[in-house]
C-alpha cells in the first residue's frame, strides 16, 4: 500500500474543505499519510469576468489534471459541477462521494424570500442557469454579475452590494454557514447545475492501487444520479457557463431513475423543461435522450446563440 498520497486541489476555502474531507477519510481508514498540493486554475485567476464570457471548458480542473499527468499528485478532488465530461487520456472519475443538498439557496439582508424581491432589485449570480430561471420567475429584477470565492460573495451580499444572491446549498453546509442562509430554494424554483452538491475524485486510470483505496467511498445512489446528469450535459456539449440544468433522482426500491432538464434563454423569456424516467441501468441513454428532446424543442438554437455570443 502507498505510504503517502498527494491530493491536488484548488485553494479556495470550500475546495480545501473538500480535499481535507477526502484526506481524513483515507487517513482514518488506512492509516496512511495524505498531503495536499494546492494548484491555481485559470478559473481562479480570472475573477472579474463572467464565466460565460471566459470560454472554454475545464476552467477549474485543467491545471490540476496536468499535475496528475506529470505524477505530481495521485488524485484530484473536484466539485463535480466544475468537471467537464471529457478527460485527458489516462485520467477519469473513479469515485463519487455521497451527495450533499443539490439545490440553491437565497441569501439576503433585506428579504426573507426571493419572491419578495421588487422591480429594480439586484440579484447577484455569475450563472446563466440561475439567471434565466430567476428572470422567468421575477422578470422585473436585475440580475447582476457576481463572482469570487464563497466568503467573498457572502461579504458582498452582507454589505448591501446586492439585494440578494444565489449560492449552492452544499457549499454553505460544508463551510458551516447554514445560519447565513435566508431561504432554501426548490427544484421548482430553480433546477440545479449538473452534479451540484457532489464531490468527485479523479485519478490516473492505470493507478489500480489508488483506485482500490477509493472504491469503498463511492456512493452508488449519488454516482447513478451524477452519471445521468452528466450524460445530459455531454449531449448538450455544455459546461457551467451555459443556461442548462438537470437533476436526477435514483429510487433504490424499484431501481429507477427520474431526470428533469432545462435549457433557457439567458433573459428568462423561454425556459424549455422536460423530464424522463427509466431503469437505472439505462441512465446514460436516458440523460442523452432527454437532452436530444430539449435540443429538438428549440434548445439547439438557444445554445448556438449563447456559444456564439461567448466567443
Amino acid at each position: 500500500m502507498k505510504k503517502n498520497i498527494v491530493i491536488g486541489t484548488r485553494g479556495s476555502q470550500l475546495a480545501l474543505w473538500q480535499a481535507n474531507h477526502v484526506k481524513s477519510l483515507l487517513e482514518k481508514k488506512y492509516g496512511i499519510e495524505v498531503s495536499l498540493n494546492i494548484i491555481k486554475t485559470k478559473g481562479d485567476k480570472i475573477q472579474d469576468v463572467p464565466l460565460s464570457k471566459v470560454g472554454g471548458k475545464g476552467l477549474f480542473v485543467k491545471e490540476i489534471e496536468e499535475a496528475m499527468l506529470r505524477k505530481e499528485i495521485d488524485l484530484a478532488v473536484h466539485s463535480m459541477k466544475d468537471v467537464p465530461t471529457e478527460f485527458p487520456d489516462g485520467l477519469g472519475l473513479v469515485c463519487i462521494l455521497e451527495r450533499e443538498n443539490p439545490f440553491d439557496v437565497f441569501v439576503s439582508n433585506k428579504y426573507s424570500s426571493i419572491k419578495e424581491m421588487k422591480s429594480g432589485d439586484r440579484l447577484g449570480t455569475s450563472s446563466l442557469r440561475r439567471q434565466c430561471q430567476f428572470l422567468k420567475l421575477l422578470p422585473e429584477i436585475k440580475v447582476e454579475f457576481l463572482r469570487g470565492n464563497l466568503d467573498t460573495r457572502l461579504k458582498k451580499a452582507e454589505e448591501g452590494e446586492y439585494d440578494g444572491i444565489i449560492l449552492a446549498a452544499a457549499g454553505m453546509h460544508r463551510m458551516g454557514w447554514k445560519d447565513r442562509i435566508t431561504e432554501y430554494l426548490t427544484q421548482e424554483d430553480c433546477v440545479p447545475a449538473i452534479a451540484q452538491g457532489a464531490i468527485g475524485i479523479e485519478a490516473r486510470l492505470n493507478d489500480k492501487e489508488v483506485i482500490d483505496l477509493l472504491e469503498p467511498f463511492n456512493h452508488t445512489k449519488s454516482s447513478y444520479e451524477v452519471d445521468a446528469e452528466r450524460a445530459f450535459l455531454k449531449t448538450l456539449e455544455g459546461g457551467c457557463q451555459v443556461p442548462i440544468g438537470a437533476y436526477a433522482q435514483y429510487n433504490e426500491s424499484d431501481n429507477t431513475i427520474f431526470i428533469e432538464g432545462i435549457i433557457g434563454e439567458p433573459d428568462g423569456s423561454v425556459i424549455l423543461k422536460k423530464s424522463i424516467q427509466g431503469k437505472a441501468e439505462e441512465r446514460i441513454n436516458l440523460g442523452n435522450k432527454l437532452a436530444q428532446e430539449l435540443l429538438s424543442l428549440g434548445g439547439k438554437e438557444i445554445l448556438d446563440r449563447v456559444y456564439k455570443e461567448a466567443i
